[in-house]
This record gives structure tokens, sequence and C-alpha cells, in this order.
């Protein structure tokens, strides 16, 4: 029996939320170093970006993100918008 504890917990662990904004959308995040690409895996990690503040974290392999959209789509899929606001 699961109680209301471990049922947090487990939403915790099991789901992609923001601890920054809160956002529940996360994508794969391309592997930079021979750490990411070779000790992760080990741990069932991978990097995970947020989709609204693009803050990066390590999630568990089971947690479901989205893909990647390669390069070809991202540029037709999103145009940047000309506008005069620094973004980081």
């Amino acid at each position: 029996m699961i109680g209301p504890s471990d049922q947090l917990w487990f939403e915790k662990v099991l789901e992609f939320h923001c601890e920054d904004c809160g956002s529940e959308i996360g994508f794969r995040s391309r592997r930079r170093s021979f750490f990411e690409r070779y000790f992760l895996p080990i741990f069932l990690l991978q990097p995970v970006r947020c989709a609204e503040c693009f803050r990066r974290d390590y999630r568990l392999v089971f947690v479901p993100v989205k893909e990647r959209l390669p390069e070809t789509l991202k540029k037709v899929a999103s145009p940047v918008p000309q506008s005069k606001r620094n973004v980081a």
C-alpha cells in the first residue's frame, strides 16, 4: 500500500518538474563531457533541459521528456523574434 508521502516522492522522481520555474516540459540535452557520455548511463541518468527557463539538470532515464529537435527543424519551427530584450 502506497501512502501520500510515498506517492509524492514517486511523482517527483518519475515526472519532469523544473526546480526553478516549475515547468513540466523538458527536452533531452546533448551530452557534453566524458563524464556525461560514459558515467551518467551507468547511474541511469541523462542530461535534460527545461523548455521554459532552459535550466539544465540530470534526471533518471525513466523520466519521460521530449526528444531534441533536429537542427534543420529547429530553424524552421521557431524563428527568432526580433526584439530588444536581452535574454540569456
